[in-house]
């Protein structure tokens, strides 16, 4: 009866993640169109100063696309897992590290966006 149930929950929760995930993906549009530069919309944007056809503004847009989007959501999905797995008594600490560990992947990689802003302003 116990196995029954922890599938129920973990099918329950499968479910839930689905629909954010869902949601996620079919609001998305959303605040890319409500950002816009005076009269022009940012849509299709590269870096400042690169273009988006130029490998080292499309490098610059995947790390900031990883450091500043993936990484703080799926560390926030982690700390849901944190808190679900603590609150029905199980192991807790990996879903907590695996939290802590994409936070510091995504300051990183701020970090190194610093570094390489701050070297093409010099350079």
């Amino acid at each position: 009866m116990k196995s029954m149930l922890r599938r129920w929950r973990e099918a329950v929760l499968i479910q839930i993640l689905a629909s954010v995930f869902a949601f996620t993906l079919a609001t998305a549009p959303v605040p890319v169109l409500a950002q816009n530069l005076g009269q022009q919309p940012a849509t299709g944007q590269a870096v400042q100063g690169q273009q988006a056809s130029a490998p080292e503004g499309t490098l610059l847009n995947f790390v900031n696309w990883v450091g500043n989007v993936i990484c703080p959501i799926l560390a926030g999905l982690a700390l849901v897992g944190c808190i679900i797995n603590w609150r029905q008594g199980r192991g807790y600490a990996a879903w907590g590290a695996t939290a802590a560990g994409l936070l510091m992947v995504s300051g990183a990689l701020r970090f190194i966006e610093y570094l390489i802003q701050n070297a093409q302003a010099v350079g």
